[in-house]
């Protein structure tokens, strides 16, 4: 299910439409950033370029500004054109996914600065294939839920979180094998705690991707499915009979 995109640029007042349309070309900005950002932070981790993750940790605080301005554009909206119906569910997905992106930027900034501990303390032994492996699958989970956005597209939001399971078993299988190295090599414990970390900022994000990609689901059919079964989004986005 596709929405129709021209359904909140249709009112009377040309400058309510821009304000409409604005907001979702700077929640488009504001994702494109956090996506540089952990794109950037999975490779300089991997490359153990120092120089690339102090700039993903400086560039945190882009995305918070943008995250407050983008806020305070929804919050004049609300209180200047009480917005009602799909205009109304737009400006509340729009706010709440400023602040899954401000936290995905929040853990890419986390995996940077560990990658800068990593640099100080050695490369670990082990971690740095299923680093690339996942940091590849929430990578894309998070492209998809911003073009889901972008195009009001629930069918591509509801494969957002079809993949969000497999992101959890691939951490879940990592998590597993790394404890299982560290023990069987105590010396290594601190570098490998360090990429497990790495790895469960990964996993965060891929949370926050498909939390982006529910907001969709909701502002195309109205159905809030934050707390509901992959059964029960699909059905929201194509009902039996």
């Amino acid at each position: 299910m596709v929405m129709d995109i021209t359904s909140h640029t249709h009112h009377i007042s040309q400058q309510y439409n821009i304000e409409l349309e604005a907001i979702r070309t700077h929640l488009s900005e504001m994702g494109g950033m956090a996506q540089r950002q952990v794109n950037d932070a999975i490779q300089a981790l991997i490359d153990a370029d120092v120089e690339r993750a102090e700039q993903v940790v400086r560039a945190d605080s882009s995305v918070n500004s943008m995250e407050m301005s983008i806020d305070e554009e929804c919050v004049r909206i609300l209180a200047r054109r009480q917005p009602a119906a799909s205009d109304l569910r737009l400006v509340i997905a729009v706010t709440k996914a400023i602040t899954d992106l401000e936290r995905v930027g929040d853990e890419a900034a986390k995996i940077a600065r560990l990658a800068i501990l990593q640099n100080q303390d050695g490369l670990a032994p082990r971690g740095y294939i299923e680093v690339r492996h996942i940091g590849e699958l929430v990578s894309r989970m998070l492209q998809d839920a911003l073009d889901a956005f972008a195009r009001m597209d629930a069918e591509l939001a509801v494969a957002v979180v079809h993949a969000d399971r497999t992101v959890d078993m691939e951490y879940g299988t990592a998590m597993r094998e790394l404890m299982t190295f560290m023990m069987e090599d105590p010396r290594s414990i601190s570098r490998v705690l360090n990429i497990m970390w790495c790895l469960r900022a990964l996993e965060r994000i891929g949370d926050h991707s498909r939390n982006l990609a529910q907001y969709v689901i909701y502002l195309v059919n109205g159905h809030d499915v934050r707390h509901s079964s992959l059964d029960a989004i699909e059905e929201s986005v194509h009902p039996k009979g």
